[in-house]
């Protein structure tokens, strides 16, 4: 098969007979060697439920790529779970995961020539480090989601991870019991797959979908249902055939590909998130994209589903609604995607969709673009002297987007979190959580636990939180992250003093301290960057090179 370079590079001079030695060890025959060679990035681990799953799938690749006429070569991807990463020192190592993963992708699928790369994973970072990865490689790739979790139940409510971080800032101001509170805790989680809001996982695969790198419906399935072991049967073969058509990942991730994408986050209120790693993912594929572009593509897109954090449905339910080719085919009528951009199928946008049913009247989940829940998308790209190189709020379920309040200033996420469980933090309050960005966290760790307990306080809308560091998925409130410079290199969030009167407005997409320009001079100059909090080792190498948030946090960014 010409497409095959291995089996190119190994018919060529001295190298030969041992290369083919190695892989005779592992069960080859002569035959094989004519055969495209196929990686599979297994994400499987016991670390964390999103991922505790994945090995059924990865076991269903390697059957569905020998039926094809494919050769599996599998390697595994690491994990960190966010959740249970959240509020500790590990929290750091999740971005930083991001890029470890990309790394393992690209390392893998060079230093072995492989024909192609199926990528499988389940937590945060392994779905725009898998991306990565695979744009970097630029073999022909397509993305294995490895599902969503199912619900928790308890009172009859439906539970999710967030219902656990918010039960802590109500159980802290008295409106839960404790007997509430453990049952919550422990019922939240039923089992194996992705938290199961439009939280971070679940935006970016869907995302990926709406990108052309996942099959139709992929997206959204549960985990431990049996639908999703046949798509990735179904996912080997399209891989094959994309092997032998050479379609590769920087043929499809194309700029109006990533506008699809993000009309896609905006309409299903996704993740802040989704910003900083579609920087990241087109950075990898060499792409014009700046954090500009995502206003743009959210002042035409509006929001037509009903999903938590904001909202009241979890991903099974987006899936049993229609998935997401029912919300591309809606956006699809309206002229808001374009439909002529390639997919891994070797078909269009347009000619994927074309079979899927319009929406009907009244669904819960997705709404009609002529009856949206918001007119325009969620994840707004704020500037002001706070942050003229941009940061992202999330402006969904907020009935008015705007405060003016005094700084309650913590250069941690544990002090501020100590702050709102001893119920310091007013109605009015503009916290600012500082030295979290890339460089100065290191690693951007998310804030969900301090914003958790500022809902489960009913702070949510009367509170503003401003960081350089992230929000989770999960997060939702009058909150504005990725504030850029960050604090350690010197931006102004470094320079606000505790009182001092910020504003935030998401209708003017303002951030602003409102002191002025010669008092902040007289400030910068007493000013010192903090010493580096690691010297050696990930995380020291994570701070050393990580670009600004505003492009994506990432470590190849050298021109």
């Amino acid at each position: 098969m010409s497409s095959n370079r291995r089996s190119k590079n190994i018919t060529e001079g001295v190298a030969r007979a041992p290369n083919r030695s190695m892989y005779y060890a592992m069960g080859y025959t002569e035959g094989d060697f004519g055969k495209p060679m196929i990686g599979v990035a297994n994400g499987h681990s016991t670390i964390t439920p999103c991922n505790s799953g994945l090995q059924r799938l990865a076991d269903a690749a390697v059957i569905g790529l020998k039926e094809a006429g494919a050769n599996p070569q599998i390697f595994g991807t690491p994990t960190i779970s966010d959740g249970m990463a959240m509020g500790t020192e590990g929290m750091k190592y999740s971005l930083v995961s991001r890029e470890v993963i990309a790394d393992c992708v690209e390392t893998c699928v060079g230093g072995q020539w492989m024909d192609g790369v199926m990528v499988i994973g389940g937590c945060d970072k392994n779905m725009p480090g898998g991306m990565m990865g695979m744009l970097r490689a630029n073999v022909p790739a397509i993305y294995i989601y490895g599902g969503t979790i199912l619900p928790g139940r308890y009172k009859g409510q439906d539970l999710n991870i967030v219902s656990v971080f918010e039960a802590v800032g109500q159980f802290s101001a008295g409106k839960m019991s404790e007997e509430d509170f453990c049952q919550i805790e422990r019922h939240a989680i039923p089992g194996s797959g992705s938290c199961g809001g439009m939280y971070t996982a679940n935006t970016m695969s869907s995302a990926f979908e709406a990108l052309g790198l996942s099959l139709p419906y992929a997206s959204t399935m549960a985990n431990v249902e049996g639908e999703i072991v046949s798509m990735v049967e179904r996912a080997a073969k399209v891989l094959v055939d994309a092997v032998k058509a050479d379609l590769k990942p920087r043929d499809i991730v194309t700029k109006q590909a990533v506008e699809n994408a993000v009309a896609v986050i905006m309409a299903t209120g996704g993740s802040t998130n989704a910003v900083l790693h579609f920087l990241a993912i087109t950075h990898a594929a060499g792409l014009d994209w700046t954090i500009e572009d995502f206003e743009r593509v959210r002042q035409r897109t509006p929001v037509l589903c009903d999903l938590k954090p904001s909202g009241q449905y979890l991903a099974v339910d987006l899936h049993r609604a229609g998935g997401i080719p029912a919300v591309m085919k809606e956006l699809l009528k309206a002229g808001l995607l374009h439909g002529d951009c390639m997919t891994i199928t070797g078909k269009t946008v347009a000619q994927n969709l074309a079979d899927v049913p319009d929406l009907q009247p009244g669904n819960p989940v997705i709404r009609p673009v002529s009856d949206p829940m918001y007119a325009q998308g969620h994840l707004a790209i704020l500037k002001g002297n706070l942050s003229p190189e941009g940061c992202v709020a999330k402006i969904t379920g907020l009935k008015n987007p705007v405060i003016t309040g005094p700084a309650r200033v913590f250069d941690d996420e544990q002090s501020a979190l100590a702050a709102i469980m001893a119920q310091r933090i007013k109605p009015g309050d503009v916290m600012v959580l500082r030295y979290l960005g890339p460089k100065g966290g290191p690693g951007m760790p998310e804030m969900l636990a301090p914003t958790g307990a500022l809902i489960g306080q009913g702070l949510g809308e009367s509170v503003g939180l401003i960081t350089d560091g992230r929000f989770s998925g999960g997060t939702w409130g009058m909150v504005v992250g990725h504030v850029a410079p960050e604090a350690y290199e010197g931006g102004n969030i470094a320079l606000i003093q505790e009182g001092d009167a910020i504003t935030i407005d998401a209708h003017q997409l303002l951030l602003q301290l409102n002191v002025d320009d010669a008092e902040l001079a007289r400030r910068r100059a007493a000013w010192t960057q903090p010493a580096r909090r690691y010297t050696r080792g990930v995380l020291a190498k994570f701070a050393k090179n990580a670009s600004s948030a505003s492009s994506g946090a990432v470590l190849d960014k050298f021109d």
